[in-house]
């Protein structure tokens, strides 16, 4: 059997477009496998919480009973997705934690495979984030998010040589209708009859682009 999927999406960087992949990939998971658990470590509204509050709860990072809690709830083998919509404030505390309790190998014992989307910027804040993520994650369980409307042209090479998500890039006017509380991704799929039209075809390209990441899980468990 494929080992349990923790998503921890992250990013040192606000406004990257962190939570947006974070509903994104949420929603697939929940078209596909009927449930999914998601936890919101974030600030600011809106949140995951705010988009998806049937499938979301809060967490946080910021004392020992806190990071004891959403561990005891992400690293266990029960079959069920885990997303991680993890706040930029809490970045450097997260891996901090996940270093010192030996994250990768406590979970590979416990059957669980988590998988580090990292959102990337060309700033020096996430260059040096992303060294920090290199230094303790293999790659095999780290992706680049390439966001194409943060990005603006290359990433820096630094993160252009491992496993790569692009996010293409929406026209202004659908990423704020997109924004809205009361979106839902899947809920476009399954309403908008003409799949010709430029949100839709977006939306079914991340989908697939998920399968994939899901179908690398199941070959590096193989």
């Amino acid at each position: 059997m494929a080992a349990t999927p923790v998503y921890i999406i992250c990013s040192p960087r606000p406004q990257v477009g962190k939570t947006l992949l974070a509903r994104l990939l949420t929603e697939f998971l929940l078209l596909k496998n009927g449930d999914v658990a998601a936890f919101d470590v974030n600030l600011k509204e809106p949140s995951l919480l705010d988009y998806l509050p049937k499938v979301t709860e809060t967490a946080d990072v910021i004392d020992t009973y806190g990071k004891m809690q959403l561990m005891d709830r992400v690293i266990v083998d029960d079959g069920l997705s885990k997303v991680i919509d993890l706040g930029f404030h809490a970045f450097d505390e997260f891996f901090k934690m996940t270093d010192e309790i030996g994250l990768l190998k406590e979970a590979a014992r416990r059957h669980v495979a988590p998988m580090i989307l990292f959102v990337a910027d060309t700033d020096r804040v996430s260059g040096r984030a992303y060294e920090t993520l290199r230094a303790q994650i293999p790659r095999i369980n780290l992706i680049t998010v390439d966001n194409e409307y943060v990005v603006r042209g290359e990433l820096p090479p630094a993160m252009a040589g491992g496993r790569l998500f692009r996010l293409p890039a929406l026209p202004g006017f659908l990423k704020t209708y997109i924004d809205r509380l009361s979106f839902s991704f899947t809920g476009y799929l399954r309403q908008e009859k003409d799949s010709s039209t430029e949100l839709h075809q977006w939306i079914r390209r991340n989908y697939l682009a998920f399968r994939e990441v899901e179908l690398s899980l199941i070959l590096q468990r193989s």
